[in-house]
């Protein structure tokens, strides 16, 4: 296929989960006493951790990447693919700005919970918010990748390992012990990430052209 411009900054979300994944790896080394299986990715960039300051230099990509490939993916898409699809992308969006805006304006004000406006704000309303959105955007894409008689199946299929991922993280951290904690955390933090590396991918591929059969439908 002959790519856009467009299309090219697609490879933005494959850049935006490695640099998250370069983040989660590497800022515990700046965090003396950090248990990566009991405690939380957030704990590392909280405004008191000492590993704040690497956590950012590490993330940054990641910052900037992620919003900046979901955004043309919407740009992309606009007038395509089938609108169930288009709406469970655009909410998918919706939920990766609301993540960035509201995760930098209330970070951790310390590891753990202090139990601060700013804690409550982070874990009680931009928490809430977000995963609230990851589900329902991403069972909207399941539904309209099940539904486009084929065409978009895939999408279907990695919204669905997603949507698992967070599944997984809910349930892990809330049923096993304190101390492995972070490790199912972890499915949660990244199931969003990767998601959208997965989103990257199909807009650096014109989304099959459109599938190339009918993917423009308007169901």
């Amino acid at each position: 296929m002959n790519r856009t411009m467009i299309n090219k900054l697609g490879l933005l979300g494959i850049l935006s989960l490695l640099s998250y994944t370069a983040a989660v790896v590497f800022s515990p080394l700046d965090y003396p006493g950090y248990d990566w299986m009991s405690q939380a990715v957030s704990d590392l960039s909280a405004e008191n951790a000492p590993s704040r300051i690497l956590w950012d230099q590490l993330a940054a990509v990641y910052k900037c990447c992620e919003t900046v490939c979901v955004t043309l993916v919407c740009v992309f898409i606009q007038g395509r693919l089938t609108r169930t699809l288009r709406v469970g992308i655009y909410l998918f969006t919706i939920m990766c700005w609301i993540s960035r805006i509201g995760y930098t304006m209330f970070p951790l004000s310390d590891s753990g919970y202090a139990g601060t406006f700013q804690d409550i704000m982070h874990t009680y309303v931009v928490t809430v918010l977000v995963v609230g959105l990851s589900i329902i955007s991403l069972v909207t894409i399941i539904i309209g990748g099940l539904r486009s008689k084929g065409k978009y199946r895939s999408l279907a299929f990695w919204a669905a390992a997603a949507l698992l991922m967070m599944f997984a993280g809910a349930i892990g951290t809330n049923a096993v012990p304190k101390a492995y904690f972070g490790i199912f955390e972890r499915f949660s933090v990244f199931a969003a990430t990767g998601f959208t590396a997965v989103l990257g991918v199909y807009l650096f591929n014109g989304f099959g052209e459109l599938s190339g059969k009918g993917g423009e439908s308007r169901e």
